[in-house]
């Protein structure tokens, strides 16, 4: 039997909070996305896979999607705007200020973006880009 694709997405995002390595779950959420093509969340989830394990074009394109499929979500345009940090893009400015007026307007996105950011930065710690786009988003 074959697992659904939100059985599959929330086994993914399980096995990532318990600590899964994402290089082991690139390949889940590259089938999430395959199989589900219109999932701004598991794009989202690709490209934060990508960023950790230092994959910046392969991020960028994830991410650039999953903006473009959900433009207000602040966690889509955070992978976002580090890829192109990463990658030497210019724009990311436009990015941060979009992600700041939707923290604002909706608490629990901002406590969810701290939250990831945080963790992270606890899984990759001398993460320059990320930490850039926590100074921006949170000073």
């Amino acid at each position: 039997m074959t697992e659904t694709v939100e059985s599959l997405f929330d086994s993914g995002i399980q096995r990532y909070q318990a600590g899964e390595d994402p290089e082991i779950l690139i390949p889940l959420f590259k089938e999430v996305c395959d199989r589900s093509p219109k999932s701004s969340s598991s794009w989202t989830c690709l490209a934060w896979l990508y960023l950790l394990t230092d994959r910046s074009k392969l991020a960028l394109k994830a991410a650039q999607k999953a903006v473009k499929l959900n433009p207000e979500d602040p966690q889509a345009r955070v992978n976002l705007s580090v890829a192109m940090l990463e990658t030497g893009q210019k724009g990311v400015r436009e990015h941060i200020e979009l992600t700041q007026q939707i923290m604002m307007a909706v608490k629990e996105l901002r406590d969810e973006v701290a939250e990831n950011i945080e963790d992270g930065l606890k899984r990759r710690p001398d993460w320059k880009s990320l930490q850039r786009v926590q100074n921006w988003l949170f000073e």
